[in-house]
């Protein structure tokens, strides 16, 4: 069987999903089309031998709507010749469309894809995605008493069950702004990023906007609850309500493109083959918890790999919310230097669509940097899902 491997990843540097934002001016189109040139200019790609291009996106509505995918390989000014495709897997679009992406290299169907994931969250928030519509629908509400809830809720949920209280939330947003701000000072991020320049723009954007240096946590305890409100504390009467907006992810725009290749058509081009995919788990989880699908999902990649956590040097768990890499942690048992040391989402900013491959991203360059073997990526996502993957440097 041919074997997928990770030839480049790019992104765009955060930007405050809010009006405003650093991003906020681009149509979500053209700034996936920024990254699709991009990525095949620095590699001297000829764009007419991609078979295929995936990208994630949640809020597939407005100037998202209608194969974003597609649509942005036609703003790049690629051949008509090259398809497209949306995917939606919630918070973990993008690191599904890369998924998807390894594995029609591996059943020999294609041998170059592009895959990633972009979200503007500037531009579609997430209540203009449903446009006010029930998605559930009433068979959903009477199998689960009371309906589904929002991720805000889970997040509570999961630290409850694993009994994480308010300093050790706002501590580790404390902790991920730290690295973040770190590993941008050290110019970590410099070969993933790609600076644009957004419309009405003086220069281009090249710095995480959503990272906030000096953040401490008695400026976090200061913050109020993000999500407690009567009905909910109605339902779940025992919850301490201790989620706010400085230990969540924020509101971000962004996108992120990865070039997956087999093995030969690598060589062939003479291209250098970073990484390569080990195993790929997706599972579905208790739907009111939510974010918890993480930890099945991370057992099950590593089972496949026939690896144990010990073998991992790098780990990259989506921070949602704190609550959930802090459980992801404690119920395996992980080493917490070795959790997004470079920071996370709470810092890095969560594009929905595009954290997936931004995440794999900062693995790669983390076991670049560290001349580590493997390393574990694992993203929660709506509904109650999860999906993880293990890569080895090559």
């Amino acid at each position: 069987m041919p074997t997928p491997v990770i030839v480049d990843i790019v992104r765009t540097a955060s930007g405050r999903g809010k009006p405003g934002g650093a991003l906020s001016t681009y149509h979500p189109v053209d700034l996936l089309a920024e990254l699709l040139r991009a990525v095949t200019a620095r590699n001297e790609l000829d764009p007419a031998i991609i078979d295929d291009v995936l990208i994630g996106c949640v809020g597939q509505s407005g100037e998202q709507a209608m194969n974003i995918a597609r649509n942005a390989v036609l703003a790049a000014g690629f051949p008509v010749t090259v398809p497209g495709a949306t995917v939606d897997r919630q918070c973990g679009s993008g690191l599904q469309a890369v998924t998807f992406a390894a594995a029609s290299v591996a059943a020999g169907i294609h041998d170059t894809v592009l895959a990633g994931g972009v979200e503007m969250m500037s531009r579609i928030p997430l209540n203009f995605a449903t446009s006010g519509r029930d998605p559930f629908g009433p068979a959903i509400g009477r199998r689960f008493t009371g309906g589904l809830v929002g991720q805000g809720i889970s997040a509570e949920l999961v630290a409850r069950r694993w009994g994480l209280d308010r300093d050790e939330l706002d501590a580790y947003a404390t902790l991920s702004h730290a690295r973040a701000a770190a590993a941008t000072a050290r110019g970590v991020f410099d070969h993933e990023i790609v600076p644009v320049t957004p419309p009405g723009a003086a220069a281009p954007h090249t710095a995480d906007e959503t990272i906030r240096p000096g953040t401490n946590a008695s400026d976090l305890a200061a913050l109020p609850s993000a999500f407690a409100s009567s009905d909910a504390a109605a339902r779940f009467p025992d919850i301490t309500w201790r989620v706010t907006a400085g230990n969540s992810s924020p509101l971000t725009d962004g996108a992120s493109v990865a070039l997956i290749m087999s093995e030969a058509k690598a060589s062939e081009l003479g291209l250098t083959r970073r990484a390569r995919f080990v195993s790929h788990a997706v599972v579905g989880s208790d739907p009111i918890e939510m974010l918890t699908g993480v930890i099945p999902a991370t057992r099950r990649a590593l089972t496949r790999a026939d690896l144990t956590m010990t073998d991992i040097g790098a780990f990259e768990i989506n921070e949602a919310f704190a609550s959930v890499p802090l459980a992801w942690v404690r119920d395996l048992d992980a080493d917490p230097e070795l959790l997004n040391p470079y920071g996370g989402a709470i810092a890095l900013g969560h594009a929905l669509g595009s954290s997936g491959t931004r995440l794999l991203g900062t693995l790669l360059t983390r076991l670049e940097d560290t001349g580590a073997r493997y390393g574990l990526e694992a993203v929660c996502e709506g509904q109650g899902m999860a999906n993880a993957v293990v890569i080895e440097r090559l």
